[in-house]
């Protein structure tokens, strides 16, 4: 599997064709290892479809091994994939290697990616020499590769790693059968200089180098992933992974859509090329976002809500006479556009779907007919519905489920200037209504406490954090809720122009997620003691 180069004709002759980048995305994987970012068997099938549809060539479905929902969807999302290699991750053990191999073998293209620490720090942790982790990769390795033809292997930690050990272990696993070698920084330690040495020096070095595809998996631990992944590739790799919306445990992994843009603008020093159809990259960051719970911030690259957005006099003068003067890329290029469609309480489904997809978002007739009711119920509400009311209500739709355990059906809450202030409430558990009344310091503490006395549970609350979408005293507030339970950590999320409302609805979604969390962990094992941090 040598780098991938291309003739094309052009005005009678042949030139060479830019290299191709194989993307690689472990949003599904990596991505949901973030604390209280566990999505659903659903959304991980959304998702997967998603990113099947825009182009990803490698989909890393998850951690087939950690739990019998990992493996499920993994598992459905190889039958369903039309165009990506899906990809499961196994440790180095034979037992890891099968169930993933299980999982993926049904996928038009599978892969089974294994991996083991390197660096002296890791070593440590199996309590395995260096012979003895080389024996081991030889036997993980060739044992991967007699199920599967496409077997990407690991170094974690490789950027820490010693230089002749990564040289030895990265040839044993060439030898062994490997087509693509992942080198990991792991901890986000790694600066461009340095990634782009090493990904040079192991070509160098190495016998075989030449005969297979290197890959770079950066965190962004230091802010450098985008870098450190774009200086890995002029030095000779040919595979980014990353996540949409750099989604990832710690401070998160390299962006997909920040290097697949980078070699797209700036093609004139970066000569390469995807098969990601950047158009649709902001519709899949706005669902990334809603089923992990993970909001993006307002500045971040190419698709944070201020992105495309000029409030200084100097920049909106420059921009009204020439765009290009303070935007380097189209909001076309990434599924934005420019229409201006006024969106209010007389406006039909037909202006409803097309604004929405001018957002971003292409719904299905049902899902299209939910949001309409809500959208109409808020439109009743408020003067004018904005663009960001719009994209929290398909969030916060997104985030409702007709099978949900718990239900919000009512809510009365009684604020007095002096005393506790009360909270009324009928919650729907399992189909049916349950009445409550309780007090509490604040509407919200009240409304959380009718919540925790109709349905009891240890779960404690690490977040709540409230902003509005939009401005005025009509605008929608969007709550997110962490919780914690035994090492499980959820987050919900809601909209709703009565913050109090949004608040409970975000409660209420936390928790029927951590009820998805606790039947996903099989009796007597935590999905956190078979899922490794990090890579």
């Amino acid at each position: 599997m040598t780098t991938e180069v291309k003739t094309e004709a052009k005005a009678g002759q042949a030139k060479p064709m830019q290299d191709r980048v194989v993307i690689f995305d472990t949003t599904l994987r990596d991505g949901e290892q973030s604390p209280g970012a566990t999505m659903t068997h659903d959304e991980k099938l959304e998702i997967a479809g998603l990113l099947d549809e825009m182009g990803v060539d490698i989909i890393e479905a998850g951690f087939p091994i950690a739990s019998e929902g990992d493996f499920a969807a993994v598992a459905e999302i190889s039958k369903r994939a039309v165009n990506s290699t899906i990809c499961g991750l196994a440790r180095a053990n034979f037992k890891d290697i099968d169930r993933c191999w299980e999982a993926v073998k049904h996928a038009r293209s599978p892969r089974i990616h294994t991996f083991i620490g390197t660096s002296p720090l890791h070593r440590a942790i199996p309590n395995l020499d260096m012979d003895q982790m080389a024996e081991r990769i030889h036997d993980t390795v060739t044992h991967a590769r007699n199920l599967c033809d496409n077997v990407q292997w690991s170094p974690m930690d490789a950027t820490r790693t010693e230089h002749d050990y990564l040289c030895r272990v990265v040839e044993i696993a060439i030898k062994a059968g490997a087509t693509t070698i992942n080198i990991p920084d792991t901890v986000g330690y790694t600066a461009p200089r340095e990634s782009s040495r090493l990904i040079q020096m192991l070509l160098e070095r190495v016998p075989g180098a030449d005969t297979i595809i290197f890959a770079t998996h950066c965190h962004n631990d230091l802010g450098m992933a985008t870098a450190n992944a774009l200086a890995a590739v002029e030095a000779g790799a040919r595979q980014i992974e990353c996540t949409i919306n750099g989604l990832g445990e710690r401070a998160g992994n390299t962006a997909l859509e920040e290097v697949v843009m980078a070699m797209k603008v700036r093609n004139d020093i970066l000569p390469y090329r995807t098969g990601i159809d950047t158009t649709k990259i902001m519709n899949l960051s706005r669902r990334v976002a809603s089923v992990s719970g993970f909001p993006v911030q307002f500045n971040k690259a190419i698709v944070g809500k201020n992105a495309f957005l000029h409030e200084s006099g100097i920049h909106q003068d420059g921009v009204l006479k020439n765009v290009e003067t303070f935007e380097i890329m189209r909001p076309e290029d990434i599924g934005l556009t420019q229409k201006n469609i006024a969106m209010g309480k007389h406006s039909g489904r037909a202006a409803l779907r097309a604004k929405l997809k001018e957002l971003g978002f292409e719904l299905a007739d049902n899902q299209l007919n939910d949001v309409f009711v809500r959208f109409k119920a808020l439109a009743d509400r408020k003067k004018e519905v904005y663009d960001d009311d719009l994209i929290a209500l398909v969030a916060d739709e997104a985030t409702m489920d007709a099978h949900d355990t718990l239900q919000l059906k009512r809510l009365r809450v009684v604020c007095g200037t002096d005393g506790p202030q009360e909270a009324e409430m009928v919650l729907t558990i399992e189909g049916t209504d349950h009445f409550i009344d309780a007090t509490g310091d604040g509407p919200v503490d009240a409304a959380f406490t009718c919540v925790k006395m109709l349905f009891p549970h240890r779960a404690r609350l690490q977040l709540y954090q409230v902003h509005a979408v939009t401005e005025g005293t009509d605008a929608q507030a969007t709550v997110s809720v962490r919780l914690e339970e035994d090492g499980r950590i959820v987050t919900g999320q809601s909209a709703d122009t009565d913050t109090v409302v949004a608040s409970v609805k975000a409660y209420i979604n936390a928790l029927n997620r951590l009820i998805v969390r606790r039947q996903k962990t099989a009796p007597g094992e935590d999905v956190k003691t078979v899922t490794y941090h990090g890579q």
